[in-house]
């Protein structure tokens, strides 16, 4: 199907259902992107799902917790090198297939993940599980080009990654409630869940035909060799890798340096995520007027700021206080990296984000395993230097690749 057709179905769903709410002045986003952001926000709750339960696996599984976090860190590389190779294969495929059958993958793995009968069972069925967030966020978001004029592009993107936000302010919290009251199974079981209903959302309310041009490997060479680009991403890995040095095991240290019960670590993590939500939704309103690579560096300064005075958050309250400048910076500087890319290449936007997908996901595994590596040698202490030097490099390259991109 053509992409005028594409534009008529989804300006019929733009219509029918209410555009989404937009100040006077702007133009409306279309409907469709809503199950697009509920997308997200479902694959944003699984993959934070094992951080928020870390300690519940590893003492229903009697691993460590440093054994337990390769949990994130092995399902991170997965993520990692199947990204670009997923963006490849799926090309020509139609996104409502793709998407929704991405969600029902997601559903039935967390489901055996649910069901495993011990750690090993466990590590090898949430690889797998997380090939869904390796196709869905990057390819959802390649896919706006056919669902949205271009001058709405930024605005749709920051948009439908406000699911990662809310998947911080309500999944997050909402897991780590359910893995401290009822077990890490049931928190897998919640995951499932909310994917069948992603699932069903998302076939039901995007247009047939949505397929974004395939890419050569012409276009996959021009990619690699432009250095403002690689250099963003290259931001996304180290900004990646220094958040998840300390994300990643968020939950055993509090409940160790604060003596934090599930109610009030779900509490803790659900401040961090209303913070994300929060500076998720002023990207969106603010980066077209202020430039995709300013915003990046200030999401950077933020989240800095946050783990260089990391050791005052030494109760509950100061350790919410402390924690609001990484929220408003972690989600929000992610969703200005995508839009950054698109811009800068918008005809090689599939593979640039794909690259970004998978370098986010490489930065998680880096900083996990790193993590863990810190606290079996009894380094939890140093898990905010640690970040806080990932995020520093971050910033130097996210001024060199504005640099670049400026020549």
């Amino acid at each position: 199907m053509g992409e005028p057709v594409i534009r008529r179905e989804a300006q019929r769903s733009h219509s029918s259902s209410a555009a989404l709410s937009a100040p006077a002045g702007r133009e409306p986003l279309p409907a469709v992107l809503w199950p697009l952001l509920f997308g997200n926000f479902v694959i944003g709750t699984g993959v934070m799902v094992v951080p928020g339960t870390l300690d519940e696996i590893g003492r229903d599984l009697a691993v460590s917790i440093a054994a337990a976090g390769q949990l994130i860190s092995a399902g991170a590389l997965l993520m990692c090198v199947s990204a670009p190779l997923l963006a490849s294969v799926v090309a020509g495929w139609d996104r409502r297939l793709l998407l929704a059958g991405a969600m029902l993958w997601y559903a039935l793995l967390h489901l055996a993940c649910a069901l495993a009968p011990g750690f090993s069972a466990l590590l090898a069925l949430r690889v797998i599980a997380l090939v869904p967030p390796a196709v869905f966020t990057p390819q959802a978001a390649a896919s706006l080009g056919l669902l949205v004029p271009a001058h709405l592009r930024g605005r749709a993107i920051t948009f439908i990654f406000l699911g990662w936000s809310l998947a911080s302010v309500l999944g997050m919290p909402l897991g780590a409630l359910v893995g401290g009251t009822l077990g890490w199974r049931a928190a897998m079981l919640m995951v499932a869940a909310l994917a069948v209903a992603s699932a069903a959302w998302v076939w039901r309310a995007l247009p047939s035909g949505v397929k974004p041009p395939a890419l050569s490997f012409a276009a996959w060479q021009e990619t690699l060799r432009a250095r403002p680009l690689m250099t963003a991403v290259a931001v996304t890995v180290l900004s990646a890798a220094g958040q998840f040095v300390l994300f990643s095991y968020m939950a055993p240290y509090f409940r160790r340096k604060l003596a934090l019960v599930p109610g009030e670590l779900s509490l803790l993590f659900l401040c961090f995520g209303a913070f994300g939500l929060l500076g998720n939704v002023l990207m969106a309103r603010h980066i077209d007027r202020i430039g995709a690579g300013r915003a990046v560096m200030t999401g950077l300064a933020l989240m800095a700021a946050t783990l260089l005075l990391f050791p005052l958050g030494s109760s509950l309250w100061l350790a919410m206080l402390v924690n609001v400048p990484w929220a408003l910076g972690c989600f929000s500087s992610n969703s200005a990296q995508q839009a950054r890319l698109v811009g800068m290449a918008p005809a090689l936007a599939s593979a640039s984000v794909a690259l970004n997908s998978s370098a986010m996901y490489a930065g998680q595994a880096i900083g996990a395993a790193s993590g863990g590596w810190l606290i079996a040698r009894g380094g939890m202490d140093w898990l905010h230097w640690a970040g806080l030097a990932g995020l520093l490099a971050a910033m130097a390259a996210s001024a060199l690749a504005s640099r670049f991109a400026a020549r």
